[in-house]
C-alpha cells in the first residue's frame, strides 16, 4: 500500500511538473509570436503597407506574467504597448492585430475599432447591438485604448471605483451580471515617462483616498521617446518618489512593488498574491516593472540609435526579456535548445501566415471595387470612342496600383465621371460612385452617437402636468425633489463631485440626500475635476448611471481632456461596440467675475462632438433632460443656469415621467416680426426684451434651442424664419462661439438665407472674460438694452 501511495505521489508530481513545463513553453511561444508581430509590423510600415506602427516589443514577459491573473469580470485600462497582455488574455488574435495595423474598416476583421484606430488600440464590447448591457462580470473587459499619454488613468479610477460600489451598495447586489460582489480588479498600464503627466498623479492620489481595486503597472524602459528618465522623474524612479503613498496599517494609500521585467519566475510568484490582495481588500497597488527594453525604439517614426549610447544598446541586447526567459528555461532544464529553436521558427511562420491572411482579407474588397470600376470604365470607352484616350490613361493609372486603397478607387471614379462629361453613358459609373460613397460613409463616418434603440433621439417628449394647487418653489427645490425620487427608483444612479455629498452641492440640489441614500451613492470628492470625470467614465462603462458634477462650468477645462478624447469618441472609435452613458452635471452662465460666470459653449461644442450638450432655461426643463438621457446610452453634459436656483418655478406632478426631446427647440413666445434665438440664462433677458419690444409694436418670436448638440433636428427655427424674415442669435459666449454655431446651422445647413429680408445678426458677450459684479456683467454680456436697440435697427432696414 505504501508503494502504491508513493507511486501515486511520484505520478502526481510528474503531472504537476509536466503541466508547469507546458505552461512555461506556451508562454515562451507567445512571447516569440508577439515579438515577431512587432518586428513584422514595423516592416509593414516601412514598406508602405501600413501607415504607422507602435509596438510592445521588450515587454512581452512582464505582460504574460500579469495577464495570468486577469480574470473574467476584470477590466483593462491600458495603452498602445500592451499587445502581449491582450494576446495572453485571449482578447485579440495576431491576425486581428495586423488587420488593425492595416486599418481594415471591416469590424469583423478589426473588432476593436473597425480600422478607426492605429494598431494596438484594443477594446471589448460592453453592450449588444440594441444597447443592452452584456454580462460584463463573466467576460474579460478592455476599455477602448487611447493614444494621449496617461489618458487611461482617469478612466481606470472609475473602473475600479465601480467595484467598490458594487461591493458596498446593497441595491447593486441585484445586478450579478455586472459584478461579482465587487471582486473585479482594474489592470491599468502606463509607460514610465507618462507618469510625469498630471493625470497619473491625480489618479494615484484619488485611488489612494478611495481605496479601490486598481493595479497600476508601470513599464519602465528608461526613456520617454528620446528623453531619459532622469529628466522625467524626481530621483529617476517612480517607485522611489511614490514612497509617501505606501499604505500602512491604520492609513490609506497604495502598495508599491518593484520587479524586473525580464524575471519571469519572480514576477509570477509576486503578482499572484499581490493581485489577490487587491481583489480581496480593495487596496490599490503600483507595480514598477524596471529593466524593460525597447528593441525597436519608440515607434516606426525614428531609430533609438540616435539617442541611446552603445553601452545602453548592448545592455538592452543582453537583458532582452525573451533572451533572459530562454536562459532561465535552459538553466532549469525545462526544455532544450533544439525545442526552443523550433518554437521560435514556428512562431515566425505562424505570425507570417497571420499577417498575410490579414493583408489579403484587407485587400480583397478593394480589389473587387477596382475590378468593377475597370469593367464599367471599359464599357464607357466603347460608348465614347472620342474620349477613349483620356479614359484609358485613367484606367491604366488605376491598374498600376499594386496595393490600391479605397481612396484610389474613389479618386479614379470621380475623374472618370468628370472626363465622361454630361452623358447618359456614365450612368452606371455615377451610380457605383454613389453606392461607394454610402458604403464608405458607413465605414468611416458612423456611430458618433448610438444609432439603435438606445439613442437619446428616440426618446419622445412628454407634456408637463400640474396639480390645481401646485406650489411655486425655488428652482433648486425642484431638482432636490427630483433627485430624491430618482435615487429611490433607480439603484444604478450615483452622483459625486466637490461638495455634492454632505452639504448636498453648493446649490442644494442634493441637500439631505446623502443621509437618505448613503455616502457611497452620493459622495464628496476632492478638488480634482480630471478624475471626477474619470470616476464617471469608468462607472458608466460598467453599466451604472453616474451623474458626475463639475461645480462651475469655468472649471470644466480641468476635466475637458477625458471628456473630449475619451467619452466623446468612445462610441465612434469602437464602431458602436462600447457605450459610455455619462451625465456631466454643471452650472454656468451669468453670476460674478471672470471664473464664476463662464459660458464657453463654443469650446464645448467643438471639443465634445459625440456628447449631447443640454442648456436648459430652468430647472424643470433640466429635469426633463435628465430623464431623457437616463433612458439612453448616450453621454451628455447638462449646463444648469447658475443664477436660476432661487428663481421661482411651478412644481410639476410627475417629475420622473417628464421628458424633453433632444434637438427640438421650443417657441416660448410667438411672434411675427423677428425670430430671437437663444438658450440658458440669456433666454430670460431675451424674453424681457421681447416684452419691451411689444410696447414699440414689434412682435418678436422667442425660440429656446434647449440643446446645442443636437441642434434643431426638424428645422423648426427655419419655419419661424419663414414667417418673420428676420433673425437674431443671442448668447453670452464670446464672438464666434455658440451664436456663430447656431448662425451656421440655420443659415447654411437649413438654407435660412433664402428667407431673409435683412441681414441676420449675432449678439454675443465681449471677447474678454466677464468683469466682476453686476455692472461687470451688464457691460460684458448681452443686456436688455443691447437686444432692444439691435432689433429696432434690424426692423428699420
Amino acid at each position: 500500500m505504501e508503494n502504491l501511495l508513493e507511486n501515486d505521489l511520484v505520478a502526481a508530481e510528474k503531472l504537476s511538473f509536466d503541466r508547469f513545463r507546458e505552461e512555461v513553453l506556451s508562454d515562451y511561444r507567445l512571447a516569440c509570436e508577439s515579438r515577431e508581430a512587432s518586428l513584422m509590423g514595423r516592416k509593414e510600415v516601412l514598406t508602405g503597407k501600413a501607415k504607422f506602427g507602435i509596438f510592445g516589443d521588450g515587454k512581452e514577459v512582464a505582460q504574460i506574467a500579469a495577464a495570468k491573473f486577469f480574470r473574467p469580470g476584470d477590466y483593462r485600462a491600458g495603452y498602445y504597448r500592451d499587445q502581449t497582455f491582450v494576446f495572453a488574455s485571449k482578447q485579440a488574435s495576431i491576425e486581428q492585430f495586423f488587420a488593425q495595423l492595416y486599418a481594415n474598416p471591416d469590424v469583423n476583421q478589426d473588432p476593436f475599432s473597425a480600422g478607426r484606430q492605429m494598431n494596438s488600440h484594443f477594446a471589448t464590447p460592453n453592450t449588444d447591438a440594441d444597447g443592452n448591457w452584456l454580462p460584463l462580470a463573466r467576460q474579460k473587459n478592455i476599455s477602448s485604448d487611447m493614444a494621449p499619454t496617461a489618458s487611461q488613468m482617469p478612466r481606470a479610477v472609475g473602473l475600479a471605483f465601480a467595484s467598490k460600489l458594487f461591493r458596498k451598495v446593497d441595491e447593486l447586489k441585484a445586478f450579478p451580471e455586472l459584478s461579482n460582489n465587487g471582486n473585479e480588479v482594474c489592470f491599468c498600464t502606463i509607460g514610465d515617462a507618462s507618469t510625469s503627466e498630471g493625470h497619473f498623479w491625480e489618479a494615484v492620489n484619488a485611488a489612494g483616498v478611495l481605496q479601490i481595486p486598481l493595479a497600476i503597472f508601470v513599464w519602465d524602459d528608461g526613456y520617454g521617446i528620446s528623453v531619459p528618465k532622469k529628466l522625467q522623474t524626481t530621483k529617476g524612479s517612480i517607485s522611489e518618489v511614490l514612497k509617501g503613498f505606501q499604505q500602512r496599517e491604520g492609513t490609506n494609500g497604495l502598495d508599491i512593488y518593484k520587479l524586473k521585467g525580464w524575471d519571469y519566475a519572480s514576477m509570477v510568484e509576486l503578482l499572484e498574491p499581490a493581485i489577490q490582495k487587491i481583489r480581496d481588500t480593495h487596496i490599490p497597488a503600483i507595480f514598477h516593472i524596471e529593466e524593460i527594453t525597447q528593441p525597436q525604439g519608440h515607434s516606426t517614426s525614428g531609430s533609438h540609435e540616435r539617442y541611446k549610447s552603445p553601452e545602453r544598446l548592448e545592455w538592452e541586447r543582453s537583458f532582452d526579456c525573451i533572451k533572459k526567459f530562454k536562459e532561465w528555461i535552459l538553466e532549469n532544464a525545462l526544455s532544450s535548445e533544439e525545442e526552443l529553436s523550433d518554437i521560435e521558427l514556428k512562431a515566425k511562420e505562424f505570425v507570417r501566415d497571420c499577417k498575410n491572411r490579414a493583408w489579403a482579407t484587407y485587400q480583397q474588397p478593394i480589389k473587387d471595387q477596382v475590378s468593377r470600376v475597370l469593367e464599367l470604365a471599359s464599357a464607357l470607352m466603347l460608348q465614347l470612342p472620342e474620349k477613349a484616350g483620356v479614359l484609358e490613361a485613367e484606367i491604366r493609372k488605376l491598374k498600376a496600383e499594386k496595393e490600391p486603397m479605397r481612396r484610389d478607387v474613389m479618386s479614379s471614379l470621380h475623374k472618370l465621371i468628370q472626363l465622361a462629361g454630361k452623358t447618359d453613358h456614365a450612368f452606371w459609373l455615377k451610380d457605383y460612385y454613389q453606392d461607394l460613397k454610402k458604403e464608405n460613409k458607413a465605414l468611416y463616418n458612423s456611430h458618433l452617437y448610438n444609432e439603435g434603440p438606445k439613442s437619446a433621439l428616440n426618446i419622445k417628449g412628454s407634456t408637463l402636468t400640474f396639480a390645481a394647487d401646485a406650489p411655486i418653489v425655488n428652482g433648486y427645490e425642484i431638482l432636490n425633489k427630483y433627485f430624491d425620487q430618482l435615487f429611490a427608483s433607480n439603484p444604478k444612479v450615483i452622483a459625486f463631485g466637490e461638495d455634492v455629498g454632505y452639504i448636498g452641492d453648493v446649490n442644494q440640489g442634493f441637500a439631505g440626500l446623502q443621509a437618505k441614500y448613503g455616502a457611497d451613492r452620493i459622495s464628496d470628492t476632492g478638488i480634482r475635476e480630471l478624475t471626477i470625470m474619470g470616476q464617471g467614465i469608468g462607472a458608466a462603462f460598467r453599466g451604472l448611471r453616474p451623474i458626475a458634477e463639475i461645480q462651475y462650468l469655468d472649471y470644466l477645462l480641468y476635466g475637458l481632456q477625458p471628456l473630449s478624447d475619451d467619452v466623446a469618441t468612445t462610441h465612434y472609435r469602437t464602431f458602436g461596440k462600447q457605450s459610455c452613458p455619462l451625465i456631466v452635471r454643471t452650472r454656468g452662465h451669468r453670476l460674478e467675475g471672470i471664473w464664476h460666470s463662464g459660458s464657453p459653449m463654443g469650446m464645448i461644442l467643438n471639443s465634445l462632438r459625440g456628447m449631447h450638450v443640454c442648456v436648459p432655461r430652468n430647472m424643470v426643463q433640466a429635469v426633463g433632460m435628465y430623464n431623457t438621457l437616463l433612458q439612453s446610452n448616450d453621454p451628455a453634459i447638462v449646463v444648469e443656469c447658475l443664477n436660476g436656483y432661487r428663481l421661482k418655478e411651478k412644481l410639476p406632478q410627475d417629475l420622473l415621467g417628464y421628458t424633453v426631446p433632444l434637438g427640438i427647440p421650443e417657441i416660448v413666445r410667438k411672434g411675427t416680426d423677428i425670430t430671437l434665438v437663444s438658450y440658458g440664462s440669456t433666454l430670460r433677458i431675451v424674453q424681457e426684451a421681447a416684452a419691451q419690444l411689444a410696447i414699440y409694436g414689434i412682435d418678436a418670436e422667442v425660440v429656446d434651442v434647449q440643446t446645442l448638440l443636437p441642434f434643431d433636428i426638424h428645422h423648426s427655427i427655419l419655419e419661424s424664419l419663414k414667417k418673420t424674415s428676420r433673425i437674431l442669435f443671442i448668447d453670452e459666449d464670446v464672438p464666434g462661439g455658440a451664436a456663430a454655431y447656431m448662425f451656421n446651422k440655420v443659415m447654411e445647413e437649413q438654407g435660412g438665407y433664402r428667407w431673409l429680408d435683412v441681414a441676420p445678426r449675432t449678439l454675443t458677450a465681449q471677447a474678454h472674460r466677464p468683469a466682476y459684479a453686476s455692472d461687470g456683467d451688464y457691460f460684458s454680456k448681452p443686456n436688455l438694452e443691447d437686444i432692444v436697440e439691435l432689433v429696432k435697427e434690424m426692423m428699420a432696414e
